[in-house]
């Protein structure tokens, strides 16, 4: 197992942080990283996503809901074509720092078969985009409460 994790201070509650981070219609208008998610967030339940590289092609995939723990986590795993081969449990964390200040968590274990040859291609890249991400969420936050 792999993984990639990124961690970023927001000067905003976890319920703040958080009602973006859901607002999965809004990603298009903010997010560099995550185009789109539409679907059901319960665990269980499958989404459509697309990613996104600066530069890159962008990516589709359906992953499964593993968490939605209201102000806390939301977790998901998707695969590569086939389980087993490149599988990713995608999560963000929230954690309550101070009275207005969440520790956000934004990370990616990889299993699988090809996870080191897969790696070497997109691991930076993704720990990049991450970062965008991250940024962008707190710009955003930050700007909303203040």
């Amino acid at each position: 197992m792999r993984k990639l994790e990124t961690v970023i201070e927001i000067n905003a509650s976890v319920e703040d942080v958080w009602n973006v981070l859901m607002d999965h219609k809004a990603y298009p208008n903010w997010n560099p990283f995550i185009k789109q998610i539409s679907g059901s967030t319960r665990p269980g339940e499958k989404l459509s996503a697309t990613i996104q590289n600066e530069g890159k092609k962008p990516m589709e995939f359906a992953p499964i809901v593993l968490v939605n723990e209201t102000n806390k986590e939301f977790r998901w795993k998707g695969k590569l074509f086939v389980k087993g081969l490149f599988d990713g449990e995608h999560y963000f964390i929230l954690e309550k720092i101070g009275a207005s200040k969440t520790r956000f968590t934004h990370g990616e274990q990889f299993t699988g078969m090809l996870t080191g040859v897969i790696l070497k291609m997109i691991g930076e890249d993704t720990k990049t985009g991450f970062e965008a991400m991250n940024s962008s969420l707190k710009t955003l936050v930050e700007w909303k409460v203040n």
